[in-house]
């Protein structure tokens, strides 16, 4: 009987090159997608078992420091204004205020909103480094609630003395979005008051002529000329 003739196949050089890489890192590359499986399916048992399910429990819970947020704001006076502050911030008897949700509820959206209402609270009853931390926590994607957190901030800081810092979070708050006509010629107004308030009258004549420039429609573009003259830019 004849003997079969075995035709070996050779791989081209490229084949070759990826089979010998394979044999050589195949148990790294098996054990790094394997962890990687691992993580993903640890991020999706930890999103749908435990994130969202808070998030379900944190939503349900926060209106009533919305309630009390939204008592504060429209108080009509500063004492009721501070009383109604400190209730916010600690609750009152069985009812949590928003330190205490932001401690129960950390890393939701609603405990996220809660560092606004702490920082404003905070801010009224002039603990300005407390209404510093909690809104420098709080981040949203709206840009005309983020511009006001900045605002506040820089008014924590101008009421500390810390001039610099309050100059860079108005015109921050000015910046955010400058499709946004009101938002930004307020505060780019609020950030030339402030500059002209310490003496730095070039950067006030700046921001003036900005809102001069960009806004000329908005209010404060209506009128501003009367402030770049007072910096003695008139006509400019």
């Amino acid at each position: 009987m004849a003997e079969k003739t075995v035709h070996r196949v050779e791989l081209p050089p490229v084949l070759q090159r990826a089979h010998g890489f394979w044999v050589n890192y195949s148990k790294p590359i098996i054990y790094i997608s394997s962890a990687i499986i691992i993580l993903i399916c640890g991020w999706l048992i930890y999103k749908y078992m435990f994130k969202l399910p808070q998030e379900q429990k944190a939503n349900d819970a926060v209106f009533v420091v919305q309630k009390y947020f939204s008592d504060f704001s429209n108080a009509p006076s500063d004492s009721t204004k501070s009383m109604l502050a400190d209730k916010c911030l600690n609750g009152e008897g069985t009812n949590q205020g928003a330190l205490k949700f932001i401690s129960k509820y950390s890393g939701t959206e609603a405990a996220n909103l809660c560092n606004y209402y702490a920082g404003a609270c905070y801010l009224n009853l002039k603990q300005f480094d407390k209404a510093i931390k909690y809104l420098k926590d709080f981040q949203t994607s709206s840009d005309q609630i983020q511009s006001r957190a900045y605002g506040m901030i820089g008014d924590a800081y101008s009421e500390l003395k810390k001039n610099d810092d309050a100059l860079d979070y108005y015109k921050k708050a000015a910046h955010l979005n400058e499709k946004d006509e009101y938002t930004s010629s307020e505060f780019l107004f609020r950030a030339g008051m402030f500059a002209e308030s310490i003496g730095k009258n070039k950067e006030a004549a700046e921001l003036y002529k900005k809102i001069k420039d960009d806004y000329p429609e908005s209010e404060k573009g209506k009128t501003i000329d009367r402030y770049l003259a007072r910096v003695g830019k008139i006509g400019e």
